[in-house]
């Protein structure tokens, strides 16, 4: 038995539809029935449909709003939810999945890219949660696999390509800032991947996975709207200032994951399947 938490996010939603197709059960959970912030709740609850595999995806995740007025409710979610979740986890002796983010990163590195043993220096609030969320599951359990991932999109929730695709009916030139560097990664891909590390009992501790190959976000911008009647132009981090610090360079380190023989497709691919499953 899977459980998924926070099964009507983005990722959850995708997670769940992929368990539908391959036929295997699961729970699939969101706030109101497995409220994770309460740790009573989450243990009874956990206790009662004794999972085998926890698929963690509730977060809490409005990143600029971390840094004033959601910030307790970043800390509860983020931290005090994951550390009930892996404390649950660990008295029904289940194997956790939890999804971080390159934020924890400060991303000044200058010399390739991210690997998991970096040191970690997250410079927002969103970035320390999750990473305070990681040390919690390490602290509790053995059979976990931490999945820090980047630049999310999919087809269930807001994200940067919809986002992107609204703004170009509207406006017949966008901006978007051309010197912070990443990796897009495709919620189909990431849900994949979380299903092939626990079915194929892949070694358990911390991996970095998004869509292969890297870009900037208005590389991103560029392609997402390549057939559309809009001029995409770039601008400095300078001109497009954010409450929430954002790295320059987050791009993560993939050869643990394609070493354990998942084939990672680039993210030009992902998102032209991703534009294919948005119009069926």
């Amino acid at each position: 038995m899977i459980l998924i938490t926070g099964a009507n996010g983005q990722l959850g939603t995708e997670v769940t539809k992929l368990l539908e197709e391959t036929g295997l059960d699961y729970v699939a959970t969101d706030s109101k029935d497995l409220d994770i912030t309460d740790k009573e709740v989450t243990l009874s609850r956990i206790e009662e449909i004794q999972p085998k595999v926890i698929f963690h995806c509730a977060a809490y995740t409005a990143v600029d709003m971390a840094e004033d007025e959601g910030r307790e409710l970043n800390q509860l979610v983020n931290v005090v939810g994951t550390r009930n979740v892996a404390e649950a986890a660990q008295k029904v002796g289940a194997k956790l999945v939890y999804i971080s983010t390159d934020y924890v990163f400060d991303g000044t590195k200058k010399d390739g890219e991210y690997t998991v043993e970096d040191v970690t220096n997250p410079k927002n609030e969103y970035g320390r949660a999750k990473l305070e969320g990681e040390l919690a599951v390490k602290e509790l359990l053995d059979d976990y696999y931490i999945i820090r991932t980047s630049w999310v999109f999919g087809q269930y929730g807001k994200n940067f390509v919809f986002t992107m695709q609204n703004l170009a009916t509207k406006f017949e030139q966008l901006t978007v800032v051309a010197d912070q560097f990443g990796r897009p990664t495709w919620t189909r891909s990431l849900a994949e991947f979380m299903l092939y590390a626990s079915e194929q009992a892949i070694p358990f501790g911390t991996y970095h996975f998004s869509n292969d190959d890297s870009c900037s976000w208005y590389e991103f911008a560029s392609e997402i709207l390549k057939d559309e009647e809009v001029e995409v132009k770039p601008v400095t981090s300078e001109e497009y200032p954010q409450k929430a610090y954002r790295p320059k360079y987050s791009i993560m380190d993939l050869s643990k994951v394609k070493g354990t023989g998942f084939n990672i497709i680039n993210w030009q691919e992902a998102l032209e399947k991703f534009k294919g499953s948005a119009q069926q």
